[in-house]
């Protein structure tokens, strides 16, 4: 029996793919529980016609990241600090605190988990950080954001 599968199933295939399973596995456990459906000519055009769509929506997702990515590369981010003597800061800025910043002066917003940099600036001055802002099957779109410590 061939089904095209709705969500990932394990030991089976992926979302979308179109496998041959045995009959009773297919009409009684993948079918009636929603993970795939039986495979026609009218599923596998819907199908195709979902695969074109969400082709274009990560078409259009690469395009936002690209230009999220152009617009970090002149921003700066402010943040004050106190140091000691040696200008090591005491405590440090996180990526959390980053994303917050970045969000709260720029209005531009990035979730923490996307930092590819992740240790805590610790340091005055300025550090360059890397964030993915993109990650599928268009590629990868990665940008850098500059971080400025003064003191305070």
């Amino acid at each position: 029996m061939k089904v095209i599968l709705l969500t990932d199933v394990k030991k089976v295939g992926k979302k979308g793919e179109t496998v041959d399973v045995s009959d009773g596995y297919g009409a009684n456990f993948l079918i009636p529980r929603g993970l795939a459906k039986l495979s026609t000519q009218a599923s596998q055009k819907e199908l195709a016609r979902d695969n074109a769509a969400e082709e274009a929506r990560q078409i259009a997702l690469k395009e936002e990241a690209e230009k999220v990515a152009q617009r970090l590369e002149s921003i700066e981010v402010k943040f004050k600090g106190k140091a000691g003597k040696d200008g090591r800061m005491f405590g440090s800025i996180s990526p959390k605190e980053i994303a917050e910043g970045l969000e709260k002066q720029w209005g531009i917003v990035i979730d923490k988990r996307k930092f590819i940099d992740k240790y805590p600036v610790n340091a005055l001055g300025y550090a360059r950080l890397r964030i993915e802002l993109y990650k599928g099957s268009q590629g990868t779109v990665v940008g850098t954001i500059v971080v400025h410590i003064e003191e305070a």
